[in-house]
């Protein structure tokens, strides 16, 4: 199944882990950046972890980004600037870690730990993607499904139809059916998501090509990590009153891989109770490479 997609850019990506160096004001170094819009009260959460992600690379040479563990503190204003503050917590011949902690209006928002390796000779394992799942081809962008689709009065703007078709830097095709406006396909505890950027992803000043890209999953990966939970919950993204948001953030990066073509993201959802959900994401490259491994505990509220 062929979509056009003639005005649509993985440009908002690139531009939001563009950092300018800044003095620092409580650790030892210092950058800002800027939020994507969005059509929400609060920014995407992507947005933080790949920012942070960007600044704790930026202070680190010779080691490569393995693993990142993130909480989000308060809102974020869409648009606006945050201030990454980097502490150097260690530089080992091995490792090295780093604590990143985001700040907006004077206050905390987001904080990280981030551990980098140098690597070295071992065994390797790698997890497989699931079995039977459709091409990219075959599927429907979002862009197409939501032309094709009516959605029930009241339930959807057009700016968050906008958003969903083309605003979030990467064309995504889900398997058994996206949930933006009903829960389309089988009300299992798992999914898939082909995820592929809009055009080539652009330098960033700073940063390496890998490094970009390492970025690029972790802003990717947020974006349908609680779908999952949704899914078995029956709560479609277009619920009216249905209320959700970022707590905390696990990712683990295995190997490098290209990340310039189709991702499949297989995605699990764990629990849900409490006004909180689970859920567990692993990105495979099309030729099944294990790439990453999320891990995501969102808030929930439907009223």
């Amino acid at each position: 199944m062929t979509d056009v997609r003639p005005t649509q850019t993985s440009a908002p990506f690139t531009a939001a882990i563009t950092l300018t160096p800044a003095e620092p004001e409580h650790f030892d170094r210092a950058f800002t950046a800027t939020t994507q819009p969005c059509p929400w009260p609060k920014a995407y959460g992507g947005d933080m972890v790949a920012q942070a992600a960007a600044a704790a690379m930026r202070s680190v040479e010779g080691k490569t980004l393995h693993s990142m563990h993130s909480y989000f503190l308060r809102p974020v204003d869409i648009g606006a600037q945050v201030r990454y503050e980097v502490e150097l917590l260690r530089d080992g011949r091995g490792y090295a870690t780093r604590q990143v902690r985001g700040f907006q209006n004077g206050k905390p928002v987001y904080t990280c730990l981030a551990s980098f390796a140098v690597g070295e000779p071992s065994g390797t394992f790698s997890a497989e993607p699931p079995a039977g799942v459709p091409g990219p081809e075959e599927l429907p962008s979002s862009a197409s499904y939501l032309r094709d689709t009516s959605a029930p009065e009241g339930t959807m703007t057009d700016a968050s139809k906008e958003y969903w078709s083309g605003g979030r830097s990467f064309d995504m095709r889900h398997v058994p059916g996206p949930v933006y406006l009903t829960v389309e396909g089988k009300r299992a505890p798992h999914q898939a998501v082909w995820v592929r950027p809009f055009d080539a992803l652009r330098p960033v000043d700073g940063l390496s090509d890998d490094q970009r890209d390492l970025a690029a999953l972790a802003y990717v990966c947020d974006y349908t990590i609680l779908e999952p939970v949704l899914r078995m919950l029956d709560l479609p993204w277009a619920r009216p009153g249905l209320v959700t948001a970022s707590l905390d953030h696990a990712m683990w990066f295995h190997r490098p891989g290209p990340v310039g073509g189709w991702l499949l993201y297989a995605q699990e959802a764990v629990a849900a109770d409490a006004g909180r959900g689970l859920a567990v994401g692993q990105l495979f490259t099309a030729t099944g490479v294990h790439l990453a491994t999320v891990v995501q505990e969102g808030m929930i509220r439907s009223s």
